[in-house]
């Protein structure tokens, strides 16, 4: 097996996303240290992580099929018990894993 040849410009774009990404977030994070927000401000950022994963993956369920329509209501309930955002998309993950060798 061959070693892994990368090209120096995929490579320069992979650190400039990279160094882009985390300016980003270290960014938001001291400017929102500096300021002093409000209850709704507040309650809007943390539903954001929600309205997100929405946003990403509502436009997928519009062409899935009966896996994926499944995995979404497993989501739906893992969620509305758990409150816990990263054990629905993993639930979710392995419920359209299952269901699409099943289905």
């Amino acid at each position: 097996m061959g070693r892994l040849q990368l090209e120096p410009f995929v490579v320069a774009v992979i650190l400039a996303m990279s160094v882009t990404t985390y300016a980003t977030k270290a960014g938001g994070l001291w400017l929102l240290g500096r300021l002093t927000v409000s209850d709704r401000v507040e309650s809007g950022l943390e539903m954001l992580p929600g309205a997100i994963i929405v946003s990403i993956l509502g436009p997928e369920l519009t062409s899935a099929g009966p896996a994926e329509w499944s995995a979404a209501v497993v989501v739906l309930l893992v969620m509305w018990r758990s409150e816990n955002v990263l054990l629905a998309l993993i639930s979710g993950v392995s419920a359209v894993l299952l269901f699409r060798g099943v289905l």
